[in-house]
């Protein structure tokens, strides 16, 4: 599985003195990276490992064959390989970029900077791994005997590096880091009783550590990299997510005050991040790993992303009301706005859309299949950058062929496939965590 590298930007500093020079302008241009950015992705990649090596990918398996005792391990395996090659990549960058630097986690204690000499011995350590796996990988036909001897040994190895623990340890306590500013300054001015600070204090960081994970998830998107080795950074989010809501649960099984603020906020956050888990793993990233076609692995990774991240954001934004009623989730998260006025535009015009599409299915003379076409085409124009990937591509093949379609007899079964198709696509909308205070009122 081939890998491709990051984007990342670039700086010339002769560029900034060069006042035209073509000998300067034709420097070499430096890459700058960020230590303290590296070592988290990398710390992220590391914990996706050691959570895929613990479950294989359960969470995300294919339904048909995980039950089969004769099924191989190869994918399994190689994305593995995927990630302990993303890994040895920038560890090597950020052993460069810390030249002679120590870089500390946040903690507070020297036992966890790290050194230039430490990230030298963990990329023998790396390099090793990939050696063996390679060497896993040409014998072919893994079972699952050869897959958890495999995994056990390889995560034996990582853990025996101290700056694989470094790493992690890293990512845990950076959570604070991915949480809106605006939300920071809250916890810290507004008044709340004792123990809804002491529960704010605790959970928040970890859903902030989570939202860290999606970030390195979201920048494989938009950079178009290699998706398939994204199941290692969900199956931490899965891991940690379901800590997370069992420390909930447990925390409303000893509360006091159903009635309370705090408490219906716990309730609601422990059930929405569990149903969402639940409707990534069995629908978006069930059998990921075995898929070909890259627009629909690319489809279902930003699905999957999108709608965790954007719940996870609702949630916050449901704690801070407790600790500030006044507050809206667009005064945390500016991009929720957005979102929301195109879900509201999306909405109506997905509504407006089925209604001509309704009525050119019940009478399809020429004036109603114009209307179908004409408004399918603003449609398309307008509006359909407002879906997720995977279902603009669906949208897009019902489009050319109701273009395409002259005959009455042909056009009538279409569109009434297309207007089914219409009616689950409006209910999945309505779903959207930016709706949730906006039921639909049809027109």
């Amino acid at each position: 599985m081939e890998l491709i590298s990051t984007q990342t930007p670039l700086f010339n500093p002769v560029a900034l003195f060069s006042d035209g020079n073509e000998e300067l302008q034709d420097s070499p241009i430096i890459a700058v990276f960020d230590p303290d950015e590296l070592s988290f992705e990398l710390g992220v990649w590391l914990s996706g490992l050691e959570s895929f090596l613990t479950t294989g990918g359960g969470p995300f398996g294919d339904r048909n064959q995980s039950a089969s005792p004769l099924r191989s391990w190869d994918l399994e395996c190689r994305l593995t390989r995927a990630a302990l090659l993303q890994s040895s990549k920038l560890n090597f960058r950020l052993r460069k970029a810390m030249a002679s630097q120590k870089l500390h986690d946040g903690s507070g204690s020297e036992d966890n900077y790290l050194s230039v000499s430490e990230l030298d011995s963990f990329a023998l350590v790396l390099r090793d791994s990939i050696v063996l796996n390679e060497s896993i990988l040409s014998s072919g036909g893994l079972d699952f005997g050869d897959w958890r001897g495999w995994s056990a040994m390889l995560n034996d190895t990582l853990k025996s590096s101290p700056v694989f623990h470094k790493l992690l340890t890293r990512v845990r306590v950076t959570g604070e880091q991915f949480l809106p500013e605006r939300l920071n300054v809250i916890m810290a001015e507004k008044a709340a009783p004792f123990a809804d600070q002491v529960d704010l204090k605790v959970i928040l960081p970890q859903f902030g550590a989570i939202l860290g994970l999606l970030s390195v998830v979201g920048r494989m998107l938009k950079n178009d990299e290699p998706l398939k080795p994204s199941l290692l950074i969900f199956s931490r989010v899965y891991e940690e997510t379901q800590s997370l809501i069992s420390h909930m649960n447990n925390r409303l099984s000893r509360f006091s005050d159903e009635s309370a603020a705090m408490f219906n906020s716990l309730d609601s956050a422990s059930y929405t991040a569990s149903l969402e888990l639940k409707k990534v793993c069995l629908q978006e990233l069930n059998g990921l790993a075995g898929i070909r076609p890259v627009p629909s692995v690319f489809a279902r990774v930003e699905t999957a992303c999108e709608l965790l991240s954007d719940s996870f954001r609702q949630i916050l934004a449901d704690f801070a009301h407790v600790v500030d009623p006044d507050l809206q989730p667009s005064d945390l998260f500016p991009n929720f706005k957005t979102k929301l006025e195109q879900s509201l535009e999306l909405r109506r015009d997905l509504w407006q859309l089925l209604q001509t599409v309704r009525k050119g299915e019940q009478n399809p003379d020429k004036n109603q299949l114009d209307n179908v076409t004409k408004q399918l085409r603003e449609f398309l124009e307008r509006t359909l950058s407002f879906l997720f990937h995977k279902d603009r591509e669906t949208l897009e093949r019902f489009s050319e062929e109701i273009f395409v379609t002259t005959e009455k007899k042909d056009i009538v079964p279409i569109l009434h496939r297309f207007g089914a198709y219409l009616e689950t696509l409006l209910a999945q909308i309505n779903m959207r965590t930016v709706l949730a205070d906006h039921p639909f009122k049809p027109e």
